[in-house]
């Protein structure tokens, strides 16, 4: 059974809908259930087929700020238990459509490449599809051996690639969308911290392939907001001014405007920076 509700715009009154599924329903039924739900004002009852309720299928996904759903999976790199084996580290967990295609090729050389910059900065990557583990290893074997793009070549991949036939792991996190693709997923980028918390998420269609300048700047900015207590504007890099949180009173708001706080410059009450040095940033971000 679903439920919803919408507002009737013409007839100037909110319109709740009881959708009935199953196999077995068929509108001879429909005088049984009219009983029931005339008590209420407005409620419509409709009846559907079971191949309807799935077309209406509802794919959930985890959101900002929410535990990350926890999966043990095969690799490329072993079994993994996440997030319980990733503890302590930012992960980024990334989806891509299918092995053997070019701008997910791209990609994974891309992200290769750059595997020693992120881990730098305490952040592990793994990657997802729904091909099988023989698939992930005879396409990554491939990349080395046969593949160049730009100025990589002979490119090894050696974070984990989750094999993921069932969709198990990627159902979990909302990455199969079926207006897109109902049998790959889409390229999901899931940032989580330390802890095991979502802190941002980014979505890419098929034919799209992702920034990972961006990908990078999105890690080290939330470990400076986290460590400094800060917000970063836009396109924010390492060196540049970042924002004060937001006066939390009349006072401060006061105080601020008339040039009391020591190094916070403002352009009004509310938008108020500061400057933060890269040496400060990269030596709080930064392994060393």
């Amino acid at each position: 059974m679903i439920v919803s509700r919408y507002a009737d715009q013409e007839h100037q009154k909110t319109v709740s809908n009881i959708m009935f599924c199953g196999p077995s329903l068929d509108y001879l039924t429909l005088p049984l259930l009219n009983p029931l739900c005339n008590c209420i004002t407005g409620l419509q009852v409709v009846l559907t087929t079971k191949y309807d309720c799935m077309e209406q299928e509802v794919i959930s996904m985890p959101r900002i700020g929410d535990k990350a759903p926890a999966f043990k999976a095969i690799t490329t790199q072993g079994e993994i238990n996440f997030p319980a084996d990733y503890n302590g580290s930012w992960v980024i967990l990334f989806s891509h459509p299918a092995d053997f295609t070019p701008v997910c090729t791209s990609e994974f050389m891309t992200f290769a490449t750059l595997e020693k910059q992120f881990n730098k900065a305490n952040c592990k990557l793994i990657g997802l599809s729904v091909d099988g583990l023989y698939s992930h290893i005879a396409w990554l074997r491939t990349i080395k051996d046969k593949i160049k793009y730009r100025d990589m070549k002979n490119v090894e991949v050696t974070f984990p690639l989750i094999e993921d036939i069932t969709m198990t792991v990627a159902r979990k996190y909302g990455m199969i969308m079926p207006g897109e693709s109902s049998t790959k997923a889409v390229r999901a980028v899931f940032v989580i911290d330390p802890h095991g918390m979502i802190r941002a998420i980014i979505y890419y269609p098929l034919s799209l392939g992702r920034n990972f300048d961006e990908l990078y700047r999105v890690v080290v900015a939330l470990q400076a907001a986290d460590a400094f207590k800060v917000a970063t504007p836009a396109d924010w890099r390492p060196g540049d001014d970042v924002i004060v949180p937001t006066a939390g009173s009349c006072g401060v708001a006061k105080d601020r405007m008339a040039g009391k706080e020591e190094g916070v410059e403002c352009e009004d009450w509310f938008f108020c920076t500061k400057k933060l040095p890269k040496e400060k940033v990269l030596d709080a971000v930064l392994e060393h």
